[in-house]
């Protein structure tokens, strides 16, 4: 892997991305990555995953507010990269961008295209309790996650896969798969798929409304949006009035009618269990996250009597 690569990344996914290449002797000549930003109660600056690696392996970070302009492309001139490598970046990427590199400008995506295009495809995948997901490394265009296909893997979404796991398998996934790519496109043995626009389906961004557990639905998909959202941003109910996350469940029963969604059937510390019905079965709460307090147990909860058996998890609402 000797063409010039410029790699587009931001976060942990993008991260491992670069670590592939980095490892595999490619010749990254520069990285663009998104400002360093406020984190924590006290607002560090904190820089990105991906210029922290960069920066470990002494590879030139560029950290630009905007893509269009003289001043980018000025830069692109002088790197002159025969190939732009995109994963999780976090912007849209202009047109004169898109088109500079001779080799392409492609993009690690984290589903199976052309379903999941958009921000939140992992997320969106194990909510709505798909058995599979994957990568598509394709080529960029100015559409959102609409370029032709390069690659494909496919990765399964086992019970006990949350937003987590799966990220970290699809990081991991991607990251074999971008460096069979890069050596089918140096070679000439790359070849190019259409997307079928008609199978497509979008992965909006994760908004608050999202978050909220409905147990009036059936305890499948209140455990697939927990999961999906698990570790962060978390799904909450309302508990006495009060927000309750909920880090992590496993599904009990997804047959058996309640009429009271929501109740709690049980509370049982020694199995470190809290089952709550659903309009059609129920979920056990193991992990969870208290408005003002740290992550705890469900053992936890139970025994500083925070919560009984007949009390309910309703729709939480500020």
């Amino acid at each position: 892997m000797k063409s010039k690569i410029l790699f587009m990344g931001t976060p942990d996914f993008a991260k491992i991305q670069l670590e592939a290449l980095i490892d595999a002797g490619a010749n990254v000549i520069g990285v663009v990555t998104q400002p360093d930003k406020p984190k924590g109660r006290k607002m560090i600056l904190t820089p990105p995953p991906v210029k922290v690696c960069a920066e470990e392996h002494g590879i030139t970070v560029y950290q630009p507010t905007t893509l269009r302009g003289d001043e980018f492309a000025a830069l692109l001139d002088s790197l002159a990269p025969e190939l732009i490598i995109v994963a999780a970046y976090g912007k849209i990427l202009p047109e004169n961008v898109i088109n500079y590199p001779r080799l392409g400008c492609i993009n690690v995506h984290g589903s199976l295209l052309p379903k999941y295009r958009g921000a939140a495809p992992i997320q969106r995948a194990i909510i709505d309790g798909e058995a599979e997901t994957g990568i598509t490394i394709m080529y960029m265009d100015v559409g959102l996650d609409t370029g032709d296909m390069l690659s494909k893997v496919s990765v399964p979404i086992e019970a006990d896969d949350n937003f987590e796991t799966m990220h970290d398998k699809l990081a991991e996934a991607g990251a074999k798969l971008l460096l069979e790519t890069v050596t089918a496109l140096e070679n000439g043995s790359a070849s190019r798929e259409k997307q079928d626009d008609d199978k497509s389906t979008y992965a909006a961004k994760i908004e608050n409304a999202d978050c909220i557990l409905d147990f009036s639905c059936n305890a499948t998909e209140v455990f697939n949006r927990i999961r999906g959202l698990s570790p962060f941003p978390l799904s909450v109910a309302s508990h006495n009035g009060k927000a309750l996350k909920i880090i992590r469940a496993e599904l009990v029963d997804d047959k058996k009618s309640h009429d009271n969604p929501g109740e709690v059937l049980s509370c049982d510390a020694a199995k470190n269990r809290i089952e709550v019905a659903c309009a059609l079965g129920s979920i056990a709460v193991t992990n969870l996250l208290p408005e003002g307090k740290s992550r705890m147990s469900a053992a936890d909860y139970i025994n500083g009597r925070k919560i009984a058996v007949g009390d309910v998890l309703a729709k939480y609402s500020k």
